[in-house]
């Protein structure tokens, strides 16, 4: 067998990138449109019980649900599934299959769980659905443990079994080993499937070279509209299906496919992107969960050569699920590893803001639309301070940016930096401690404007008025008067952004007078 059937992941794994918010018309088409390419299998979503909806989102409550709202007609020979991820969700919950609902589960598990996994397979298979098997992270296995694998899951009443790139780390070697000792341990009943992600740009290569593999079992091929999917995304589905057309005679209908991309996928794209990026390459050569890429460069803005040194600090099992408190204490690892003494910088500082009301500039798009205001201010504050910024003729300008700092011209200016961009010993700069400044209720936030009121009311400033502290927009356009400052940020960061942000404030107004001379959204945040 030299072919594959394609099962389009595009509500399920192309959910993630939304929150499985495509809402219910959107869903429709592409369902629609899969089903109409000739796609004989279609993952729907998820199945989750404390995040799941009964509708309008692709990460379902129970299995129900989907049948009621959402699978309104079968199209005939069309095998309709959802994914389980392990511990997500009860499997005596699920109710008996029925012929106008999902017709297949698959259920993802990581390494950890293989044990507590295997048995619920039979329990899915009792209730009368075809069942897949999905070890994530399949590379983290020996050689051993593969071959443990492949023979419980032939104890299984499994139609397929999938390997999985989850990390999208895999080159053509990887797959041809896997392939090959899977094919040579499964039962000749159960189709083996390969599911890729493409944080080196190799998803279509290695499908390509799975589906060269001479070997005599069913094939199966992940593939999402667009490559929708976290992160790097996954294998195109639109390429994939033109590739077997034209190397394997299918009969695959690319037409429907190009229009719900225009119409849906690109608009979706547009608000939250995805696909290849350092961040992610750099997750893949580190063996570790995108998230964690993501995290790191979003919240702290790092330098792509400190990114990877993080990224590579990570250990073990923690790498391969996000865990936010973990992550964040490797960063304070890193940023405390050479710490600096401050103390002669901070008591200079003192002497100079101690009691001054000091105008705080931050970048955002406002320093335009508000600058009268802005620069009645500044006339009236006793110091200025920029952030980022060289607005305004300021006292001192904080640059917390290497991009920024090496881009300055005018050196004689006074500055203020964090120890992680510069140690500079010039008489105009200040250099302060950045583990110090950017530690906030055991939390790490390292964005200029945390640093600066930190440090403003630990240097005992009167009062702070604070300009072009916008707050952020899904818009990243609005964000900052200086489209060079521009930083690709998710909602989810966003949102936790401005929450943490307008929190922080919040608690600094209780003990020192600051207020908002442009609007905020942390100061609607606040009230």
């Amino acid at each position: 067998m030299d072919s594959a059937a394609i099962l389009d992941v595009t509500l399920r794994d192309g959910g993630i990138v939304n929150d499985f918010n495509f809402g219910e018309r959107n869903m429709r088409s592409i369902l629609s449109a899969v089903e109409d390419s000739g796609i004989r299998f279609i993952e729907l979503g998820y199945l989750e019980k404390n995040t799941g909806t009964e509708r309008g989102r692709t990460q379902y409550c129970n299995e129900k649900v989907i049948e009621k709202y959402f699978l309104m007609e079968k199209k005939p020979g069309v095998t309709y599934l959802a994914m389980m991820d392990y511990g997500k969700f009860d499997v005596d919950m699920l109710q008996n299959r029925v012929e106008r609902g999902i017709d297949a589960i698959r259920l993802a598990f990581h390494k950890r769980d293989f044990y507590s996994a295997i048995p619920l397979y039979s329990e899915i298979a009792k209730r009368g659905y075809d069942v897949y098997m999905q070890p994530m992270v399949t590379l983290h296995y020996s050689d051993e443990e593969l071959n443990e694998l492949a023979d419980a899951a032939n104890q299984t009443p499994i139609k397929g079994f999938y390997f999985v790139d989850t990390f999208g780390q895999m080159q053509q070697p990887d797959i041809e080993r896997m392939a090959l000792l899977f094919h040579e341990k499964l039962r000749p009943d159960i189709a083996l499937g390969f599911h890729s992600h493409n944080n080196i740009q190799m998803a279509y290569a290695n499908a390509i070279a799975f589906l060269k593999l001479r070997i005599d079992r069913k094939k199966m091929l992940d593939s999402s509209i667009m490559g929708m999917g976290r992160g790097a995304g996954n294998l195109n589905t639109e390429l994939i299906l033109s590739h077997l057309n034209q190397y394997y005679g299918g009969r695959y209908n690319i037409s429907p496919l190009l229009n719900v991309m225009d119409t849906v996928i690109e608009t979706i794209r547009e608000q939250y992107p995805w696909g290849y990026s350092v961040k992610y390459y750099l997750s893949s050569v580190n063996d570790c969960s995108p998230i964690y890429a993501s995290h790191y460069y979003s919240k702290h803005m790092l330098p792509v050569e400190q990114l990877n040194e993080l990224l590579g600090m990570l250990k073990g099992e923690k790498k391969v699920s996000f865990d936010r408190k973990y992550a964040e204490e490797i960063y304070r690892q890193y940023n405390g590893k050479e710490p600096y003494d401050d103390t002669e910088a901070i008591e200079e500082l003192r002497n100079v803001f101690s009691g001054k009301t000091v105008c705080l500039i931050a970048p955002g798009k406002s320093l335009i639309d508000e600058r009268k205001r802005i620069e009645s201010a500044v006339c009236k504050a006793d110091l200025t301070v920029s952030l980022n910024c060289n607005e305004f003729g300021a006292d001192y300008e904080m640059v917390t940016r290497r991009e920024v700092l090496f881009g300055e011209k005018d050196f004689n200016r006074k500055y203020i930096i964090p120890s992680n961009i510069s140690r500079d010993t010039r008489e105009n700069v200040w250099i302060v401690d950045y583990y110090r400044w950017i530690t906030v209720d055991d939390e790490t936030h390292d964005s200029s404007g945390f640093i600066a009121i930190k440090l403003l009311c630990e240097l005992g400033a009167g009062e702070i008025w604070m300009a072009g502290f916008d707050g952020f927009s899904l818009d990243g356009n609005r964000n900052y008067y200086d489209a060079a400052l521009k930083r690709p940020i998710s909602p989810e960061q966003l949102s936790e952004t401005n929450r943490a942000m307008a929190e922080f404030i919040r608690k600094k107004q209780e003990r020192h007078p600051i207020r908002f001379i442009t609007q905020s959204i942390y100061n609607k945040e606040i009230q």
